[in-house]
């Protein structure tokens, strides 16, 4: 096998080196803002996060492995053509508009959206001016897009389905550098930071490489509603999230509650371990544990790996140390399934990389799987 392949030699305890599947092109999203109760606030969702992260995987000796574009079609395999089409297009069309002369915005963002509540069973259709049809797939106004925004999330995509390959051809363990990060983005929305899922594209891409039955552990500090919503339905993937109680107030607020556990053919494929805020590593790491129990009867596994629980992070109120993250990735490998690693939220500059490289140091430890 190749030097990524379950047979390469590891001495016992020794971490093993993980290919680490990037693209420049994911620095080229640059939000500048997001519109938050109506006031434009500084992103925390910024291209320094991909150099973050780099710098502390090489230092930690995994392969960095540059993407190269991947076919399309797994892209319509989870999201419709419209949302993809307007992604590809939004920011263009923006331009060609009057936005930044009249009001300085450089941005796309919606000023309405179409929910039953305007349409009232009206036969509605797509608005004709881009700042009234972005409501259309756009579900907050956090999540703006500019020039840039399209290539970046769609090197992202094209990370997350070439590191997937790797696992399907023989790697135990593969991690795709993802930003934007995608766990958000529902079958035909955007939003949460999130514009392609790409959790979903490893996943799609490990079910048609043979694997009969996939696990998704989303350790994000906020449930994964764009992930979860893709599987509903469907029995071969399941989804399985820890995260901060939207009861509480937290993101995604509407759904990610314990008592959604999937419909139809998926019922009892999808799994929501709520936490209030606080919650440390003991709480936190006897969720994952639970979890992984859970999927361990799966072909293969796809880690969200947001890093956003962290207690320094400024978008969760949770209290996970790097050692806990370097446990929940032991924990994780002990399914001994192969695996992707698709990277999410954390957004604290400073421990960004290390708590990422805790992560992978647990989960690629060496040894016998």
């Amino acid at each position: 096998m190749d030097q990524y392949g379950a047979e390469s030699e590891v001495r016992a305890g020794e971490p093993r080196r993980v290919p680490v599947v990037w693209s420049p092109e994911t620095r080229r999203h640059d939000p500048r803002n997001e519109v938050w109760v109506g006031v434009a606030t500084i992103g925390t969702e910024t291209a320094a996060r991909v150099d973050a992260i780099l710098v502390a995987l090489r230092a930690a000796g995994h392969d960095l492995v540059e993407a190269t574009p991947q076919p399309a079609d797994a892209l319509l395999a989870v999201h419709d053509a419209e949302l993809v089409e307007h992604l590809r297009t939004a920011a263009e069309r923006w331009a060609a508009g009057p936005y930044a002369e009249l009001v300085g915005q450089e941005r796309v963002v919606p000023y309405l959206f179409p929910t039953p509540a305007m349409t009232a069973g009206l036969p509605a259709r797509p608005a004709v001016a881009i700042h009234a049809d972005a409501g259309r797939f756009a579900y907050d106004t956090m999540t703006l897009v500019g020039p840039g925004t399209w290539e970046a999330a769609r090197a992202a995509a094209d990370c997350a389905v070439q590191a997937a390959g790797l696992v399907t051809d023989g790697a135990p363990l593969a991690y795709a550098l993802c930003r934007p990060p995608g766990h958000h983005a529902t079958p035909s929305g955007f939003g949460g930071s999130c514009y392609l899922n790409n959790a979903a594209l490893a996943a799609h891409t490990l079910r048609a490489g043979g694997a009969a039955r996939v696990g998704i552990v989303d350790l994000d500090a906020h449930q994964g509603n764009g992930t979860a919503a893709i599987f509903y339905d469907r029995a071969d993937v399941c989804y399985g999230s820890v995260h901060v109680d939207p009861g509480a107030g937290w993101f995604p607020h509407v759904v990610g509650y314990a008592d959604e556990t999937g419909t139809g053919p998926g019922e009892g494929a999808t799994r929501n371990l709520p936490l209030a805020e606080g919650t440390g590593d003991e709480a936190w790491l006897a969720a994952v544990a639970d979890l992984a129990d859970w999927v361990a009867d799966c072909d293969a596994l796809v880690v969200s790996l947001g890093v956003d629980a962290a207690k320094d992070d400024p978008e969760s109120p949770l209290q996970v140390t790097a050692d806990g993250y370097r446990e929940a990735g032991r924990l994780l490998r002990a399914t001994g399934l192969p695996a992707v690693v698709v990277q999410e939220g954390g957004y604290h500059l400073p421990t960004l990389g290390g708590l990422v490289a805790a992560y992978l140091a647990g989960h690629a430890r060496g040894g016998p799987r």
